[in-house]
């Protein structure tokens, strides 16, 4: 079995659509919590429960999401459904921002397992010692700006910092992560068939909240519109570029939601 599974052509379908549609409604009642600030690093894997070489990703991923310091979070993507099962956390959007980065890098590498690096490396997402490296590696910029993430009654308000360079050297988009902590899939066919397997961090919609030009600024969001069943945690980052180019991460913050 290869490491990994690769593709190299895709459907102009995959990037149509707005990232930023709201989730049904689910009521919390929460207190005010502010979330870690400053973690090191976003990463992000891109499985498929149709993808035999995932699990182990998974597995990693569960490792990291314990560390306080990162914000591991799973996009599972949509394009290996036809090879005998219909991965059912799957978003499409998921798979255009997998593409997205692969086009801002001027590459072709995409492929399951993989994790995308605080925007911009990316390694095969079994390899703990890669993505590690990828993590520990430092570039100027990237995760500098201090957010925070803060529940009262059934809002959620998103702040973040002012950048410490020229305002008019940053910008970036806010953007808000739905997520379920674990969801166990009972997958009944396909390569992964009669195995149960538990995905962490699941991302389960993206919102953005707003424009960030490296002054100090603050969204706050109804809770209805980032909830619904099985969402516990929410996770905010600022991001260079844009949905459809994607750039290096310039801060993010995690919280649960009750």
């Amino acid at each position: 079995m290869m490491a990994y599974h690769s593709i190299s052509k895709w459907s102009g379908a995959l990037w149509s659509g707005a990232l930023s549609g709201a989730l049904g409604v689910c009521a919390i009642v929460a207190i005010v919590r502010p979330a870690v600030a400053e973690p090191r690093a976003v990463v992000e894997l891109f499985t498929s429960q149709g993808c035999s070489s995932c699990p182990p990703a998974d597995k990693v991923i569960g490792e990291l999401a314990k560390d306080p310091s990162v914000i591991a979070l799973s996009m599972p993507i949509d394009y290996w459904d036809y090879l005998g099962w219909k991965d059912t956390l799957a978003d499409a959007r998921f798979s255009a921002r997998q593409q997205a980065y692969s086009r801002v890098r001027g590459d072709r590498g995409v492929y399951t397992p993989q994790v995308v690096v605080n925007g911009s490396a990316h390694v095969i997402g079994s390899d703990r010692e890669g993505i590690e490296e990828a993590i520990d590696h430092k570039v100027d910029g990237v995760m500098s700006v201090p957010v925070s993430l803060a529940l009262a009654g059934k809002q959620i308000t998103v702040s973040v910092a002012a950048s410490n360079k020229s305002p008019a050297a940053m910008h970036g988009e806010v953007w808000i992560c739905s997520i379920s902590k674990e969801v166990s899939i009972a997958i009944g066919r396909g390569e992964n068939r009669g195995r149960e397997i538990t995905y962490h961090n699941v991302v389960r919609n993206l919102l953005k909240v707003g424009d960030w030009n490296g002054s100090a600024g603050s969204w706050t969001v109804p809770l209805e519109n980032i909830s619904r069943d099985g969402v516990d945690a929410a996770a905010v980052y600022v991001q260079d570029g844009s949905h459809d180019r994607p750039g290096p991460m310039l801060g993010a913050a995690y919280t649960s939601l009750h």
